[in-house]
């Protein structure tokens, strides 16, 4: 789909990889920020992502982080089973 196999390896360490760059670091740390619940959106990253993102693009950031936490919420209330498309995804990408 476009991404690095090291890209998607080094996810969980987005914050310090050089396969992010300063934009893709923020809006993960957005996105860290709205599904945590033990986390808050501070007014300093705010102001950074609105430095960084037009108020078009951070409507839609928002909105698309938001989907998929309800996303998340509805299908685990509801016992929807995954349909293994990461898996999947990461053997592929594993494999080559």
């Amino acid at each position: 789909m476009g991404v690095s196999r090291e890209k998607i390896l080094d996810l969980p360490d987005y914050p310090h990889s050089p396969h992010y760059n300063r934009r893709e670091r923020l809006a993960l740390e957005y996105a860290d920020c709205i599904t945590d619940t033990s986390l808050e959106v501070s007014d300093e990253l705010f102001e950074r992502l609105r430095a960084e993102f037009s108020d078009d693009e951070l409507v839609e950031l928002t909105a698309t982080i938001a989907w998929e936490n309800c996303s998340s919420k509805f299908n685990r209330a509801f016992r929807v089973e995954s349909q293994e498309l990461w898996p999947r995804t990461l053997r592929k990408i594993l494999d080559n």
